[in-house]
């Protein structure tokens, strides 16, 4: 599939990888990828230049801040990265409980210890999440439903969009927010202009 990425998608791609590592994420998730689309002033990779500024457009066309939607993903990463109190005890779960059995058995700060070692930053190779995997298949799906023979930074932000992924999340709650719905938003995706 990657041998159908044109450079701006490839470059978009490392640029996803070089966002995790900047943010200290363990895996590249959707997330990570929408940055790499539409964070303004691009990156360059490779000799390629990721050119955000036909999706930028685009996304800004419909009504939707792109600096606003790089700002919930970003958000949405550092939040995803700490243990929530709240969020686990919405899900009947007591966060200060764990943390005592978890100093009982593995001493203490064990769980502190563990979230040390993952602000210190991945070196080598970052994984891709299943949903991002996911998200980069319905990419090559866009680009073969718009015919085209390569897959550009808009199949990529298309493939985001469809899939039920963080990233898709973040944008389409973004889109919300701003009383754009998302076939409208599709569709100046796919009217880009992005190599």
């Amino acid at each position: 599939m990657f041998e159908r990425f044109t450079g701006g998608a490839r470059a978009a791609v490392v640029t996803a990888q070089e966002v995790a590592r900047a943010l200290r994420s363990e895996q590249i998730d959707t997330r990570h990828l929408l940055v790499a689309l539409l964070e303004d002033g691009g990156h360059l990779v490779d000799g390629v230049r990721v050119d955000p500024a036909p999706l930028r457009e685009a996304v800004a066309g419909t009504g939707v801040a792109p600096d606003h939607v790089v700002a919930r993903a970003r958000a949405a990463i550092a939040a995803g990265d700490v243990l929530d109190g709240e969020a686990l005890a919405s899900l009947g779960i007591d966060l200060d409980t764990v943390r005592a059995r978890a100093d009982e058995v593995f001493g203490a700060g064990a769980l502190d210890a563990a979230a040390r070692r993952r602000r210190r930053g991945t070196r080598g190779h970052v994984p891709f999440t299943g949903d991002a995997k996911k998200a980069l298949e319905l990419a090559l799906r866009e680009a073969l439903r718009l015919q085209d023979k390569s897959i550009g930074p808009r199949h990529l932000l298309l493939g985001l969009l469809r899939a039920d992924c963080p990233g898709g999340r973040v944008l389409a709650d973004a889109a919300h927010e701003a009383g754009v719905d998302l076939p409208a938003l599709r569709t100046a995706v796919e009217a880009a202009d992005a190599a």
